[in-house]
This record gives structure tokens, sequence and C-alpha cells, in this order.
């Protein structure tokens, strides 16, 4: 059998700081990082926010909600997703994403999005038929910037991989 080794590189841009940020993606960037004061964490004590900007410019907010059977928690990606679709059934298109994170005392950091919320995340953006950028704050202090979903999850698994 033959091997084809292959790579894979992950397409984004990397900003300095906030100032570099559009003001729709300054908008969606400061409403995750508010989100955070609302998130439900006594366990963890690690508070994150997500939030979602329509093409209306609507912005919708979620936060992770942890219960004391930790499975039985949520994202903070997926309550936002979850409760945008549930309260505004035919909504507008997501048009930005933003992740934020910070521990009960402390500075915000890095945000990555579990695979779980990533292959939501991902489902969202298939659904709608348009890219969803998103922004993450990176382990060294930059924003991680993603053009689409499908640039942070490569490899798929989609509803036509199902028999």
């Amino acid at each position: 059998m033959a091997r084809t080794p292959r790579q894979l590189a992950l397409a984004y841009d990397e900003l300095d700081t906030p100032a570099d940020l559009s003001p729709a993606e300054r908008l969606v960037w400061d409403a995750a990082r508010a989100a955070t004061g609302q998130a439900y964490a006594p366990y963890s004590r690690f508070f994150v926010g997500a939030a979602l900007l329509l093409a209306d410019g609507t912005l919708f907010q979620g936060t992770n909600q942890e219960n004391a059977a930790y499975p039985s928690g949520l994202c903070a990606e997926r309550t936002a997703l979850f409760g945008l679709a549930a309260a505004r059934p035919g909504h507008a298109p997501i048009v930005g994403m933003a992740v934020a994170a910070r521990p009960a005392h402390g500075d915000f950091g890095p945000a990555m999005p579990c695979g779980a919320c990533r292959q939501v995340m991902l489902e969202y953006e298939i659904r709608q038929g348009l890219p969803i950028p998103l922004l993450l704050p990176s382990r060294h202090g930059t924003i991680l910037r993603f053009a689409a979903l499908t640039d942070l999850m490569p490899f798929t698994f989609q509803a036509n991989d199902l028999p």
C-alpha cells in the first residue's frame, strides 16, 4: 500500500490588539468579553462568553453553564448558537462570532472551542451557506481571526456523510 504524506496549514490572521479589529469585529469581540460576566461557572471558576453578530446588526450572546454533574453543562459557543436558533428561528445570517474567557480572578486569556463546539459551529455555517468569521484570543495575547469556521476545522463530519 502506498503512503502519501500530506501537510495541512490553517488559514488565519493574527492581530496584535483589539485596535486592529474593524468596528463590526470590535463590537462582537467586546460582546463576547462582556458575556463572561453572565457565565455560570461555580466549579471551574473559568468564565466563557461567546457572541454572535447577525447581518441585521443584532448581537446575541451565550455563556458557559456548568452543573454539579459535569457532563450536564454546556459551553458558551453552543449556548449562543442554540439559544439564537430557539429564540429567533429564521434569524438573519451570522456574520461574526467571538469567544472570550477569563478566570474568576485574573485577566482574559485563551479560549479555544472544544471539539463538540467546533462541530456545532461548523454545522451552523453549513446550514446558513455563508462563512462565519471567528475571533479567538490566543495563548500569546493576540487575536486569531478566522475567515470561516471551516478554516478552524478543515476535516468535517457533515449530514451528507451519514448513510
